[in-house]
């Protein structure tokens, strides 16, 4: 579809939103500030749409202008990382910057092992989606379940994997500067 194709289909689209929401040209025209004839020719397609005409009547209507334009699907928005294997787990990266926090999806599937606790810079926090996660953090042997999160500061001995007879998933973010997760936002209310 050509840009031409697109603006010839915008003032067909205005007036079916408009009759479908049952509103005048009058009406449009007060409530947008956009003369009767400037709308009459938008939609009869003898005006070329504006962003100065076309905000004020997606505003009226209460539409995106997405919808006004019937602009084209923007391609696949879902994420495809290509997993990683690294120690027998799996890791999907969930974030393409390089540098600052970075984000993975894991996966340790079940099995015993010692754990070996390493220490590096950074701060770490992470979620379990499922299963039980074991995190030795220090002096600390925790046991970390669906819905739960801990962090830490990476300079601390630490080791996590499975505490049980299935797998665990979780979410990692990392910051390789000390970068601090914040898990709560604070209202500007008072």
């Amino acid at each position: 579809m050509t840009k031409d194709d697109v603006l010839a289909g915008v003032g067909p689209r205005l007036r079916q939103i408009r009759k479908e929401r049952e509103v005048t040209l009058a009406a449009l025209s007060e409530a947008t500030g956009i003369s009767l004839s400037t709308l009459s020719r938008l939609e009869s397609g003898l005006r070329k749409p504006s962003l100065e005409l076309l905000l004020p009547i997606a505003q009226a209507h209460q539409v995106p202008l997405d919808e006004l334009v019937g602009a084209p699907p923007v391609g696949d928005p879902r994420v495809r990382a290509k997993p990683l294997q690294r120690h027998g787990r799996t890791y999907w990266p969930l974030s393409r910057q390089p540098g600052g926090l970075q984000a993975f999806k894991v996966l340790v599937p079940p099995r015993q092992e010692e754990p070996v606790p390493q220490t590096h810079e950074g701060y770490e926090w992470l979620y379990v989606l499922s299963g039980r996660l074991r995190v030795v953090l220090g002096e600390h042997d925790l046991v970390i379940g669906a819905g739960e999160a801990v962090e830490f500061d990476t300079r601390v001995p630490h080791w996590f994997g499975t505490a049980g007879p299935e797998p665990v998933e979780f979410l990692s973010l990392f910051g390789s500067q000390g970068e601090r997760v914040h898990v709560r936002a604070r209202s500007t209310r008072s």
